[in-house]
């Protein structure tokens, strides 16, 4: 869960390293599965145009809960934990980064900063997507949206902005996690973020699609209560043509509730119509941090559905998880009779053996320049996004996390192939190179030759946490970034805070305009300070591809 605090509060939450992780134990397929749980959800209106809407200010709008805040400080080592294994992956060029094949930028510009922008906010959770005309981020508590010059055209302000009207959590609190996403299948945009967090529920996911394809006029607006009070943290989507798809990691009070898997009726949700929601829960089994496949390209899946992975250390529960693996499930939704969807596991992928518990789950585990605070690497579940493409012969999924390996962290990614609905391992790489730098809080995905890059996090005991990207063509020899990697945008300061937070996602996109320029966000400092984070949007395309 995204922890958000005024200055009168931190105080307080420094004492409390406010958190959001499952317990990384049982994670074998879940005994109690439950579902589907069938809903329908009301669309109460159409939201006015943006530009005509007064924003909301971003203040506390909940009373802060000393229990929620404790929620989850329960990513202790498990006592079944089993010994970590060495990485069997790692394969990098040689080089100095900054002086290797990789492009360099191709431009950007500072989005959504902490201090004055809307979101006194830790961390800041930072996404966004592009679309045919607009670049949209969002993080924790607000959201900007400018044109793909870098000129801004609405925002900051408040997320929850837009939910004015509807008269329920949605409007009245604020609390994070958001998602954003331009559905390029229908050219338009879609938000969500979760409500009524800090209260004993009902939970709330909050989620809002343009009417347009600009963003800046109206929204359907919708939401879905979470079955069993359970509370729906760390929400993650994906677009397919026949759904808008999501997971969750769930909490039953303090206590880890299960792994929610949902689709949405998005057909319904395009019109603003009343719409039909399928719930899953994957049981207290402690499956957590899966994904939904998320599309990308111009060519439509063969079937219909999404996929869901989730990547699973065998160290976290040896008596469960036979090999480290990437597990996928399949769920294929009926409209026409919900009760008659289907969730199915079917695979689970061996991959080359990682070590996913960096520090041990210590929370201050990577290090930074001129400062003994170092920062959280979540190295126990998969970072967003899934992403999916059809090439005609095949399908891929683009994948990553972060591993330890030589006493620091890297970058794991993977294509995934699935070929006649049978999914397989094509490459997989630990990008680790030669020095000593720490490189975590990925995000990757895939153009439209099949060329490869993955934005992320670097720093080092003699360098400040910068913005990098690395990358491979097509046609370079399998399981290798090649291209090396290039920097985005110097870091020039520490993060100082107790808190250790840093990120918690990032998000690389692909332009739906030519689908070969990538888009990455993420956070950085500019000078060494406690909480006053800076983000930005860079972008940059490998050569031939237009």
């Amino acid at each position: 869960m995204k922890r958000w605090f005024s200055t009168t509060m931190f105080a307080l939450l420094a004492l409390t390293l406010l958190l959001s992780y499952a317990p990384p134990t049982q994670r074998a397929y879940a005994a109690g599965l439950s579902g589907p749980i069938v809903s329908v959800m009301m669309a109460p209106n159409i939201s006015r145009p943006l530009t005509e809407m007064i924003a909301y200010p971003n203040v506390l709008t909940y009373t802060h809960n000393q229990a929620h805040a404790l929620r989850t400080l329960g990513k202790n080592k498990p006592t079944s934990f089993g010994t970590p294994q060495e990485d069997q992956a790692i394969n990098n060029p040689k080089g100095i980064p900054d002086q290797e094949s990789m492009p360099a930028p191709s431009g950007g510009w500072n989005g959504i900063n902490y201090n004055g922008s809307h979101c006194f906010c830790m961390p800041p959770d930072t996404n966004g997507d592009v679309g045919t005309n607009h670049y949209i981020q969002t993080v924790n508590t607000a959201f900007q949206i400018w044109d793909k010059q870098g000129n801004s055209l609405y925002g900051p302000v408040a997320n929850n902005t837009l939910f004015a009207g509807v008269g329920n959590p949605c409007e009245t609190t604020n609390d994070g996690d958001p998602i954003i996403l331009y559905d390029q299948l229908a050219d338009r945009w879609f938000f969500s973020q979760f409500a009524n967090v800090f209260t004993n529920g009902p939970y709330y996911q909050c989620l809002a699609v343009s009417t347009t394809n600009d963003p800046l006029g109206s929204w359907y607006r919708y939401w879905y209560i979470f079955p069993n009070n359970l509370l729906n943290d760390y929400a993650k989507f994906g677009v397919m043509p026949d759904g808008y798809y999501m997971t969750a990691n769930l909490f039953n009070g303090d206590n880890w509730g299960g792994a929610a898997l949902v689709a949405f009726e998005r057909q319904k949700m395009l019109l603003g119509q009343s719409a039909v929601v399928v719930y899953y829960n994957l049981g207290v089994d402690d499956w957590g941090g899966m994904l939904p496949a998320d599309f990308d390209g111009t060519t439509l899946p063969p079937g219909n559905g999404d996929y869901f992975a989730e990547v699973q250390d065998r160290a976290w529960d040896p008596s469960n998880i036979p090999q480290d693996q990437i597990a996928i499930w399949k769920m294929t939704p009926n409209w026409a009779t919900p009760n008659n969807t289907t969730l199915t596991p079917i695979a689970n992928l061996k991959v080359k053996k990682f070590n996913g518990s960096a520090c041990d789950f210590e929370r201050k585990c990577v290090p930074q320049k001129g400062t003994t605070a170092k920062l959280d690497a979540i190295s126990d579940r998969t970072m967003y996004r899934l992403q999916y493409r059809n090439f005609g012969a095949y399908e891929t999924l683009v994948a990553n996390h972060t591993v330890s390996a030589k006493q620091r962290t890297g970058i794991r990614w993977y294509e995934i192939r699935v070929t006649g609905g049978v999914p397989a391992i094509y490459q997989q790489n630990t990008y680790l190179p030669d020095d000593t730098a720490w490189r975590w809080m990925a995000s990757a995905a895939m153009d439209k030759q099949g060329n490869l890059a993955v934005g992320f996090s670097k720093s080092s005991t003699s360098m400040n946490p910068g913005i990098f990207y690395a990358g491979r063509l097509a046609g370079d020899t399998p399981n290798i970034l090649a291209q090396g990697e290039k920097r985005m945008k110097r870091g020039a300061g520490a993060q100082t805070s107790a808190f250790a937070r840093w990120g918690d996602y990032s998000m690389l996109a692909v332009d739906p305009a030519d689908d070969c320029t990538f888009w990455y966000t993420t956070e950085y400092y500019k000078g060494a300070s406690a909480t006053n984070w800076k983000t930005w949007i860079g972008k940059f395309k490998f050569p031939g591809c237009s």
